[in-house]
């Protein structure tokens, strides 16, 4: 993997492929696995969907700049909102990366990992939110326990099954521990910092002086077992 292809400038290393009559790029090397665990869920009577897979650079820095502006509300681990009109910038940062990446350092820049939930298990008139509660004891709960079953047999971990003081706990999202381990040992402070050197990410200061606590708490602070 390039620098490029590691921070989400570069798609190259990508494949499209169709997951329910919608598009969606996932790494060359694990579109096959996703494709099984899918049809696996599918015969156990699920319907598994990706609520977000790739994302690239400047998707995930819209969504920084956004929350860091305060456009788009910031939660506490609890999901609640904060208050961030007198918040110091190192603890607005801090809070972001609870629930999202640093752009250039998003497991979702590698097509590797995927959001994903049970269409079925979806309520009617009601909107996916992505909250641990859906998952631990809400609508998507079974599908969930099943999840954590059968993900080592298709090559899938949950990387934030519990909390580990960086990011907050996502049931929801599955990563394909093979591909993203070999992703994530090629990443480094310096790779990110490159990727942020022109870019116009808002907090530049802060998150340069912080970025080896970002990288050591919330970069390769994973679950690792499970795989």
């Amino acid at each position: 993997m390039t620098p490029e292809q590691l921070t989400g400038k570069s798609e190259q290393h990508l494949q499209t492929c169709l997951v329910d009559a919608k598009n969606f790029l996932i790494h060359q090397a694990v579109a096959e696995d996703f494709l099984a665990l899918k049809e696996a869920a599918n015969q156990a009577g699920f319907h598994l969907q990706i609520a977000s897979g790739f994302r690239d650079f400047q998707r995930q820095l819209s969504i920084w700049n956004l929350k860091f502006s305060g456009e788009r509300p910031l939660l506490d681990s609890q999901s609640r909102p904060l208050d961030t009109s007198h918040m110091p910038e190192r603890e607005k940062v801090l809070a972001i990366l609870r629930w999202s990446a640093l752009p250039g350092a998003s497991r979702h820049h590698w097509g590797t990992d995927f959001d994903v939930y049970d269409k079925n298990a979806l309520p009617e008139n009601e909107a996916l939110r992505l909250e641990p509660w859906e998952y631990q004891s809400g609508h998507q709960a079974q599908f969930s326990a099943w999840l954590t079953k059968h993900l080592p047999r298709f090559g899938f971990f949950l990387p934030y099954q519990r909390d580990r003081g960086g990011v907050s706990i996502e049931p929801w999202h599955i990563s394909h521990h093979r591909v993203a381990t070999q992703c994530l040992n090629q990443m480094s402070p310096d790779v990110i910092l490159d990727a942020l050197a022109d870019e116009p990410i808002a907090g530049k200061n802060t998150i340069h002086n912080m970025l080896n606590t970002i990288y050591t708490q919330f970069v390769i602070n994973i679950e690792q077992s499970g795989a």
